[in-house]
């Protein structure tokens, strides 16, 4: 089948080539973002590939379904930014990648916690323009801290046990608790009150969505470490801003950002940034920000495309696509 790729950068390229070998898809790469102005690319394709900051509402779907669409999948978990509703109206099956290395997203949520709370990336900063003092620079073990996780997926589950590995008491809130003895499942409330770092690993749904507001962080333990891997709109950035000022928040570390559509995954250092909000957070010397690279990881890329073009080859042999999203 014919598939174009977009939002497409070399480590894309690279995969899903390799994940390809064996079959006879022919794959087009393509550098901009789905929307509704690019919509028309996907003329001559069957299948359209989109990543997470691509558009994917009615009026996009509706144009790739004109352009001669007839799937659309996503190299993704999350599938919030596609109008389900609409793409069942126009017959669109959508098809995601339900997980591709859970230790990928776990091990960067500990790498982003690890670098804030030993204030490693200010380090770094100062030793390369020469400066070896260490004033400023006091962390603290997170050995006999207690870690709350909201979510205990897969991606919540790794996370815990590499915390409990660290020897942090993990408590945890979820809908759907899993049989794990590194896990005490307790209240939101409970672990808002206990938790010293609290980490997100939920879906963004309408309920979650700000999740993470101001009612929340009040409920929290003053001085308490927020992270997220997950989606940006679980946290309110503004509230958090402002609980960051207050000295109510003791730090951020961050793999995503709300408004991070056309910021992340593109090179802006030779712009102004126009996202004052974003541009406010990036000022505070206790929040550290990756753009949204946690899956970034040799092993989870390959995952990502040998999954999705197993369901395009499902798709092709009219066989049940396993992963679709209804």
């Amino acid at each position: 089948m014919k598939i174009v790729l977009f939002d497409a950068h070399r480590y894309d390229r690279e995969s899903f080539t390799a994940a390809n070998h064996d079959r006879a898809h022919e794959l087009a790469f393509l550098e901009p973002r789905l929307t509704a102005a690019t919509a028309p690319l996907c003329a001559g394709h069957d299948v359209v590939c989109a990543f997470v900051n691509d558009r994917l509402d009615a009026e996009v779907l509706a144009a790739v379904r004109r352009a001669g669409i007839r799937l659309v999948a996503l190299r993704s978990a999350g599938f919030n930014h596609v109008d389900l509703a609409a793409a069942a109206r126009l017959g669109l099956p959508v098809v995601r990648v339900p997980e591709y290395s859970p230790y990928a997203v776990a091990e960067h949520t500990v790498a982003l916690v690890l670098s804030l709370v030993r204030k490693i990336h200010r380090a770094h900063a100062r030793v390369r323009e020469g400066n070896f003092s260490l004033e400023g620079l006091v962390g603290f073990d997170l050995h006999g801290k207690t870690v709350g996780l909201i979510g205990t997926g897969k991606i919540g589950r790794v996370a815990a046990k590499i915390f409990a590995g660290f020897g942090c008491t993990v408590l945890a809130h979820d809908k759907y608790p899993a049989a794990d003895p590194a896990i005490t499942y307790v209240s939101l409330d409970e672990l808002y009150a206990r938790a010293d770092l609290i980490s997100l690993h939920v879906p963004l749904t309408r309920e979650t969505h700000h999740l993470i507001g101001p009612a929340a962080i009040e409920r929290m333990k003053p001085g308490v470490i927020l992270v997220n891997t997950g989606r940006g709109a679980l946290i309110d950035t503004r509230a958090m801003i402002g609980a960051l000022k207050r000295g109510r928040l003791g730090g951020a570390a961050l793999d995503v950002y709300e408004e991070e559509e056309g910021i992340f995954f593109e090179d802006l250092s030779g712009q102004v940034l126009q996202d004052d909000v974003l541009a406010r957070l990036l000022t505070f010397p206790n929040v550290i920000i990756t753009s949204h690279q946690a899956f970034l990881t040799r092993e989870a890329l390959a995952a990502i495309a040998e999954t999705t073009l197993a369901s395009v080859t499902a798709f092709a042999r009219g066989e049940p696509l396993v992963h679709a999203v209804r």
